[in-house]
């Protein structure tokens, strides 16, 4: 089997995926978590058959139009494939930035149309360059119609993209991918605990899950949990109740803080604040953080009795260079 791109062909081998095959031939293809959850690594088969799995999670509209992720596809026939139509990417300019902690940065973008997206998904952002990460969402939709788009990301120092932005001046522009992610509150029932735990930036996509579901009539209890290594890394202090408040009149039902250097343990936490709901097996849960943190939670939410079918995560994967 041959794989086609750029004009030239590659041998796939068996059971290998289109990432895979280029990297062996040195082909630099973006891509971040290499699980199909960031969807950096977007691609569209010309001709061919790139399979099934390399489809899945995509909307109906991308799947027909022959885009696939190149981490997943493993195609059984010869496949001729090319990168992802700009017309999928919105351009952007970045508004304003604001540090929220020594390596932690808010930014602010504008699209130049308008990009659908429910609360707590995630997008990928390219420069002029090429270089593209995945970032999620911060914001409601109402809120980024009116003040552009929210990203809270953290600052490496050499981050191709994040160090980047840390300096980028306003104005500068860029683009915005499609809208991705399961990780989002549905309507459905409103009684239902919601349970939702971050590690680091991953709680600014929950934050705005639960004010969406505040603000859509969620009535059940809203219980919030924040982990970090050190202390100072739990960048929202006491404004993430503030938030939830302000937004919607309601405060969460909880909010708490876990740092590993304090010993509290987010794992610990999460399944405690589960056990201790009056009704647990009702309860939904988003998690979102580190692919370690989120696996770890997710897992003993199932050894405490929930329904691996009631959890939402988004995990992050770490890039060579952010």
């Amino acid at each position: 089997m041959l794989l086609t791109f750029g004009g030239r062909s590659y041998a796939l081998r068996a059971g290998e995926s289109v990432l895979d095959v280029l990297a062996r031939h040195g082909v630099g293809l973006p891509s971040a978590c290499r699980a199909g959850a960031c969807h950096t690594c977007l691609l569209r088969a010309e001709a061919g058959d790139p399979g099934e799995a390399g489809q899945e999670g995509l909307k109906p509209a991308l799947r027909a139009s022959g885009y696939f992720l190149a981490c997943l596809a493993r195609p059984a026939t010869d496949v001729t494939v090319a990168p992802a139509a700009s017309d999928i990417f919105t351009p952007a300019t970045l508004l304003r930035r604001e540090r929220l902690a020594a390596d932690v940065l808010a930014v602010w973008l504008r699209p130049h149309r308008p990009v659908g997206f429910r609360a707590g998904q995630h997008v990928t952002l390219t420069r002029g360059d090429g270089i593209i990460r995945p970032y999620s969402i911060a914001n409601l939709p109402s809120e980024a119609d009116r003040d552009g788009m929210e990203f809270h990301l953290r600052i490496y120092p050499q981050g191709a993209m994040s160090g980047w932005l840390a300096t980028a001046r306003q104005g500068t522009e860029l683009s915005i991918g499609i809208p991705t992610g399961q990780c989002f509150y549905l309507p459905g029932n409103p009684t239902a605990p919601l349970l939702l735990a971050g590690t680091g930036t991953g709680i600014a996509p929950l934050l705005a899950i639960a004010r969406d579901a505040q603000a859509s009539g969620h009535r059940g209890p809203v219980i919030l949990v924040h982990g970090a290594s050190e202390p100072d890394r739990l960048y929202l202090g006491e404004q993430a109740p503030r938030d939830c408040t302000a937004a919607t009149g309601r405060p969460p039902a909880r909010w708490r803080t876990c740092a590993r250097s304090r010993g509290e343990d987010i794992v610990a936490a999460v399944a405690g604040e589960f056990s201790a709901l009056a009704d647990p097996m009702a309860t939904r849960a988003y998690l979102c953080g580190g692919a370690g943190s989120v696996t770890r939670m997710r897992r003993a939410l199932f050894m405490a009795g929930m329904s691996l079918r009631a959890i939402e995560a988004d995990e992050f994967r770490p890039v060579a260079s952010r």
